[in-house]
């Protein structure tokens, strides 16, 4: 009897000492996995939400991807296509059909990572919703935008040409008091 005494002793002093170990282990690992989770939700939300467009937000969760979503193969194989495509100056209007669907399925494998398979489809992701005031305002901020940017252009031409007509005649005035022109 007192061996058996002496081995429950032993078991519980283990137990006393093991499961509080064991329970802020699991505890932590739990943590952790619940963390990454959200991480990766809330990069998949911010991109969601701007489908339509970009936002510095968005452009920061994107550069966050790779590290994120460092575990998942199929995210980070969507991120590099929809990356490769994104790396063009001026695109064309088939270039930029080409970044809006490897951006959709970015998201698509963003979706099917957190388990939403199912609930987020490809036709999900690619209806944003969008009030149609809204639309027309971004239209007209990118016209004028526009119409700044050739203004500019314009006035940088301009003042080319008042340089040179300047520089001309001051070139002239020269010959004329060096009595060069006659």
């Amino acid at each position: 009897m007192e061996n058996l005494q002496m081995v429950l002793a032993i078991i519980n002093i283990a137990a006393i000492i093991i499961i509080p170990i064991a329970a802020v282990f699991t505890g932590q690992l739990l943590q952790n996995r619940s963390q990454r989770r959200d991480d990766k939700l809330n990069i998949f939300k911010i991109l969601m939400v701007n489908r339509y467009g970009w936002s510095d937000e968005s452009v920061r969760a994107m550069n966050i991807i790779e590290i994120v979503f460092a575990d998942d193969e199929c995210v980070l194989k969507a991120w590099r296509e929809f990356y490769d495509k994104s790396c063009i100056n001026n695109p064309d209007e088939m270039q930029i059909k080409k970044m809006q669907t490897a951006k959709d399925k970015l998201l698509e494998a963003m979706a099917q990572s957190l388990g939403y398979r199912e609930k987020i489809t490809w036709e999900t992701i690619q209806n944003p919703y969008i009030p149609k005031g809204m639309a027309d305002a971004m239209q007209q901020q990118q016209v004028i935008q526009t119409g700044q940017v050739e203004l500019a252009k314009a006035a940088g031409i301009f003042a080319q040409m008042i340089d040179a007509n300047v520089a001309g005649q001051q070139s002239e005035r020269r010959q004329v008091k060096n009595g060069e022109k006659g």
